[in-house]
């Protein structure tokens, strides 16, 4: 990444691999991905208060706080084809900036209605800053050091699944609800600030890029048959994920489980290993390749959905572990995978890709959640398992 700080060099430069700047780098860079999306997931960890703050059903609270990945979605389209004329630095700052307004408005949100309107206009902003950010990141950095700084990212957004949970927990059972959406506001307030002190201005994007128009760069991506996969993947992988973290919340409330709310955050330690294996996905799918990369992660999600079926606590935080590194292996894997296979155009590329991974999550919502409050927990795994299936499936056209 370059101009991080005035202490990084530029990633193109070789580096050592265990250089002090590098290692700043990737912090800079995970920080920076852990207070743009802290948001999205943190609120999950309060679902059952909010299901009886707000007195509807399970699935309907569920697509209300999940709201947020259709305004990741069109945003990430957006700033898809007008990448080229945006400039990456203010588009960033301006974009954490304005995520502090709906998230502290969410303290006060009157009916289910508007708390829905305020989480998509957070994915909104949400969507914009990780955007740009992929861009930046495909852009300024050195082929080799790519899969390293897409991995970086990536794991700040696992830790922020991790301790977004663990802080929305504690401060809503000790302060209530209001001030959880405060706090937060207050993080995406530091994001911001981190932005400005660490990311350099960098030659105007337009300049950089091809004529082309976005429609026809668009048009181009989907003709790609490797991208079109990757596209698919990106949605299956948010579709799993999702079914998984945002209904296992209601299993865990009940008996014979019957977990508190505090006790409910301090489960989503089990997000911990991924924030290191995240980190090691650049260097494995460099040396095994993408396709073996991401079929070994699918799989480890794939072996802890039966482990969730159990009624021992144990096993159940055993298979979310499974679940939770196996995913988001698979999504660091993709995320690389779709910055090296657009050999132009990537911040359409990335915009693209991200509209379809946070697509799978507003579909997986929608569709996991009428399957939870029909048929119940079990259908709800078997959803999840066949969006893996499907996955591994696509991974097959990822040829190098």
């Amino acid at each position: 990444m370059t101009e991080l700080s005035t202490s990084i060099k530029p990633a193109a430069m070789p580096m050592d691999a265990h250089s002090p700047s590098l290692a700043l780098r990737s912090l800079v860079i995970g920080l920076t991905a852990f207070l743009t999306v802290v948001d999205l997931f943190a609120t999950q960890a309060i679902l059952p208060s909010l299901t009886r703050h707000y007195g509807v059903t399970p699935a309907a609270m569920g697509f209300a706080v999940n709201a947020s990945t259709f305004g990741m979605a069109a945003a990430s389209l957006v700033v898809g084809f007008f990448s080229p004329h945006i400039d990456r630095r203010t588009g960033i700052l301006l974009s954490l900036t304005l995520l502090a307004i709906p998230t502290s408005l969410l303290a006060s949100a009157p009916n289910l209605a508007v708390f829905t309107a305020l989480r998509v206009a957070q994915g909104l902003c949400m969507a914009s800053a990780f955007a740009l950010t992929l861009a930046y990141l495909g852009e300024q950095c050195s082929a080799t050091d790519a899969g390293s700084a897409f991995a970086a990212y990536i794991t700040g957004n696992v830790a922020s699944n991790l301790v977004g949970r663990l802080i929305s927990a504690a401060i809503a059972d000790g302060l209530g609800l209001a001030w959880n959406f405060y706090f937060f506001a207050a993080l995406n307030l530091a994001g911001a600030v981190l932005v400005y002190f660490t990311i350099g201005r960098v030659q105007p994007m337009h300049a950089m890029m091809p004529a082309a128009s976005p429609f026809e760069a668009t048009i181009a991506h989907w003709r790609n048959r490797r991208l079109r996969a990757a596209f698919g993947i990106g949605f299956c992988i948010l579709f799993a994920f999702i079914g998984t973290f945002t209904f296992v919340n209601f299993v865990l409330v009940r008996p014979p489980l019957s977990l508190g709310m505090m006790d409910l955050g301090l489960v989503y330690v089990v997000f911990l290993p991924s924030v290191v294996t995240t980190l090691l996905a650049g260097k494995v799918a460099a040396r095994l390749g993408t396709r073996p990369t991401i079929w070994g992660a699918l799989a480890v999600a794939g072996l802890g959905l039966p482990l969730m079926l159990a009624p021992h606590l144990g096993e159940v935080l055993a298979g979310m572990v499974l679940v939770g590194v196996g995913t988001f292996f698979a999504q660091a894997a993709a995320t690389g995978f779709v910055g090296q296979a657009a050999t132009d155009n990537r911040g359409f590329a990335s915009g693209t890709y991200l509209a379809c991974y946070f697509c799978g999550g507003l579909v997986g919502t929608a569709v996991l959640g009428r399957l939870f409050d029909a048929f119940g927990w079990y259908a709800c795994v078997a959803g999840v398992g066949a969006a893996l299936v499907l996955a591994a499936l696509l991974t097959f056209a990822l040829k190098p």
